[in-house]
């Protein structure tokens, strides 16, 4: 994919703009870190050239006197929220963001849990990261919020909540994914160091939307796709306009909440040293963007791809129809169809054709390459093996795994596992192709080309099992597929 945004000048300008903003503030400033610090791939996908862990790099500039708190919203576990890009609940996202963090030499002072109104699920979940002697604090559930800014900003609103106790100057608040209440959690705390004699500062680092980008880009628009199911919505900052008489993009929840922020600022300093939701943010990502016309490009794909991950929701019952209807209008304003997706026109086109289930792949190159559902193999793990054939230079009409040597592992499925599919997935040919580049020259060179699988384009022309898209996930590759069950059992 053409380069769009130039991230080594992303890096040095965002480091430098967050430590100016630390410098605004005297005992303590609680930074909000919106998406994901260290696999953020959705920035990756609609800013060509973004690293996914930029921000992780960033924070470890400043990790000698930050600390990290995760917030995690006890609706989320109550409901068994998963990541869509790495398959997991959030909860269990918890414990690997701070193994992670702690990896990298990053202090993760606390968990906490909001939206808690007593769910039995948030209390089990206490009770397992205390026996990890992880600490844990509760924030409660307010009525009236975001509006009702006099119970906000009172002992019975804010004072409810557990204080947050914390080491260091600069505190981070991060959490598996948006609405858990990052937010809120940063505001909580500035009532309640307000109480303590503390002057702390807040601030926010979100890349999206990119506030200097128009309303209708196609990279916030994007952002607007990614977060259907929270029914965000992106909006020129009325705070912004008036204060400055310039437009400003910022998403409704910021907007929302801004009063409140107001309120709790005008009682700490007396007077609030932002005037708009726009002004909190850090986020720089707008002045590093080098090739307008590539962002919009993949952001367009973007689109396309969470349109059609809203579909396969809807199919399986995980998702309301609202979010695909969004999604739908999202299009039109961008003034695009998922026919525009080149490797969704091959997999429908060779499906079509052959009367089984297909699959295709569109290569760094713009090569799209196909496959077919056989008696073997199928579509998904087909397709990896013709694309890594064509870019180890072997002939499409070479076997790199021996029928002989897949019929002993359709055996093992069927007659000792108990399965009814004999067809080997994505995972079982790949490792069947392991065995095979032990002693084939050509299984060799084809297995040492799945890196350049990553950021792939793959689509499917049926939706496919949890183990194949997992394993496309972990090879880097963005999968879509048709909204339509393959013919099995689904029991």
């Amino acid at each position: 994919m053409k380069q769009g945004f130039d991230n080594e000048k992303y890096v040095k300008m965002q480091s430098q703009h967050i430590r100016e903003r630390i410098g605004q503030f005297g005992d303590k400033l609680y930074l909000e870190f919106g998406g994901k610090l260290f696999d953020d791939y959705h920035a990756s996908r609609v800013l060509p050239g973004f690293a996914p862990d930029s921000k992780l790099r960033m924070l470890m500039q400043l990790s000698d006197y930050a600390e990290i708190v995760i917030v995690i919203s006890a609706a989320d576990i109550e409901k068994n929220k998963v990541r869509g890009d790495l398959g997991i609940t959030y909860d269990v996202d918890v414990l690997r963001l701070r193994d992670e963090f702690l990896e990298k030499g990053l202090f993760v002072g606390s968990v906490v849990i909001t939206h808690y109104s007593g769910q039995n699920s948030a209390n089990q979940f206490k009770t397992k990261l205390e026996r990890e002697n992880i600490r844990v604090y509760l924030h409660y559930t307010i009525e009236g919020y975001p509006s009702n800014v006099p119970l906000i900003v009172s002992p019975e609103g804010y004072g409810k909540n557990d204080y947050i106790e914390t080491s260091r100057p600069l505190v981070v608040v991060t959490a598996p994914g948006p609405g858990s209440g990052k937010m809120a959690t940063c505001l909580s705390q500035l009532y309640h160091d307000n109480l303590r004699g503390i002057k702390a500062g807040y601030a926010k680092f979100e890349t999206f939307p990119v506030w200097n980008l128009p309303l209708k880009h196609p990279v916030n628009l994007a952002y607007e796709a990614a977060t259907a199911d929270l029914n965000d919505v992106n909006m020129i900052d009325p705070f912004h306009l008036e204060a400055y008489g310039k437009t400003a993009v910022n998403y409704n929840r910021d907007i929302e909440i801004f009063p409140v922020l107001n309120a709790i600022f005008e009682g700490i300093y007396g007077s609030n040293p932002y005037q708009s939701p726009t002004d909190m943010g850090v986020n720089m990502a707008g002045f590093c963007i080098i090739d307008d016309e590539a962002c919009c490009q993949a952001s367009r794909m973007e689109i396309i791809r969470r349109y059609y991950a809203a579909l396969n929701k809807a199919v399986k019952d995980e998702g309301a129809e609202n979010e695909v209807y969004k999604i739908e209008l999202l299009m039109k304003q961008a003034r695009i169809s998922a026919d525009e997706r080149s490797v969704t026109l091959a997999a429908r086109k060779r499906a079509e054709e052959l009367g089984v289930p297909a699959a295709a792949v569109e290569l760094a190159d713009g090569r799209i390459i196909t496959s077919k559902t056989t008696d073997f193999l199928g579509a998904s793990a087909a397709l990896l093996l013709n694309a890594l054939k064509y870019l180890a230079g072997v002939e499409h009409d070479t076997k790199l795994i021996r029928p002989e040597a897949i019929e002993p592992i359709q055996n093992l499925k069927v007659r000792y596992l108990g399965g009814k599919n004999p067809r080997l997935h994505t995972d079982e040919v790949l490792i069947a192709l392991a065995l095979a580049a032990c002693t084939d020259d050509n299984a060799r060179r084809a297995l040492e080309q799945l890196p350049s699988l990553r950021g792939c384009q793959v689509h499917t022309s049926v939706m496919l099992s949890e183990v194949d898209s997992k394993i496309f996930k972990k090879l880097g590759m963005d999968l879509t597929s048709e909204p339509v069950q393959s013919a099995r059992k689904r029991y």
